[in-house]
């Protein structure tokens, strides 16, 4: 979901590609400090074992991005989201830096992204968006597939690839979400609503056998592990990662929980306080 709590403000010279970036200080508390850093080792981890052939999947990590908000929709707010434009571009390159760093230059991983919601920021923007997502795609030999709504998503899971040879091995989400869907267009075309999204009610439309017995699947968004991860499994068999309550995406890692009480898990539990 969106950057609910704390958006990080940018400078308003806005970057001129993803490699140009402004330094930010964490205000997380101690607690959310520990759990921020329990999971960059859990990647670390990740990265060192796929080096070593242990027990990571093997097929196609698929990474989702959906788009920013707009301005007009959202600047009378008391916490307005997507300040930046690559809040969401930005967590999928940190994860595909990642993974390249642990599985190699070969393996196949491919950005399913939400391209209207970059061609409706452009206008705020003034430079080209398409572009620059363009230039992550080179920089680190990604397959870019433009998305127009859940039902393209669900079609690529299960036919992007022969899924008889090669499967799904990653299935991860960076963008707006609520406990029920993925918005990939969340106060773009309507203020505080979507029109593009993927709906836990969709979720039985995805094969299961397209996934890797041991795929691993997360949703960096807000609030999916209350509901939607249950979903998810229920259709798949695949455990989904979900948080209980807000996330925030950050400049230099990946999401963090901002909730009190929020933790990350694959079946819902007691929510927490906010």
């Amino acid at each position: 979901m969106p950057v609910r709590l704390g958006p990080i403000e940018v400078n308003r010279r806005y970057p001129q590609n993803l490699q140009i970036f402004v330094s930010c200080i964490s205000t997380a508390s101690l607690h959310f400090g520990m759990k921020r850093l329990l999971l960059v080792c859990l990647f670390s981890i990740l990265a060192v074992a796929a080096k070593a052939g242990d027990n990571i999947p093997k097929g196609e990590w698929v990474l989702l991005v959906g788009g920013p908000s707009l301005k007009e929709w959202e600047q009378y707010k008391a916490q307005p989201h997507d300040h930046w434009w690559a809040n969401f571009v930005r967590a999928a390159r940190l994860r595909t830096e990642q993974l390249r760093d642990g599985l190699g230059p070969d393996a196949p991983i491919t950005w399913l992204v939400y391209k209207q919601g970059y061609l409706d920021r452009m206008t705020q923007e003034k430079q080209d968006l398409v572009a620059l997502i363009e230039s992550v795609r080179d920089k680190f030999n990604i397959k870019l597939v433009w998305f127009r709504n859940g039902d393209d998503v669900i079609n690529y899971l299960n036919n992007g690839q022969d899924r008889r040879r090669l499967k799904v091995a990653g299935f991860e989400y960076f963008g707006h979400s609520n406990r029920a869907c993925f918005m990939f267009d969340y106060s773009s075309n309507v203020d505080s609503a979507s029109k593009s999204f993927l709906h836990e009610s969709q979720l039985k439309q995805i094969h299961g056998n397209s996934f890797a017995k041991n795929a691993y699947v997360q949703s960096w968004g807000c609030h999916t592990g209350e509901e939607m991860s249950a979903w998810f499994y229920h259709a798949t068999g695949i455990k989904m990662i979900g948080a209980l309550g807000k996330t925030q995406f950050m400049m230099e890692e990946l999401p963090i929980l901002t909730s009190q009480g929020g933790k990350w898990v694959t079946m819902p539990e007691k929510q927490p306080s906010n």
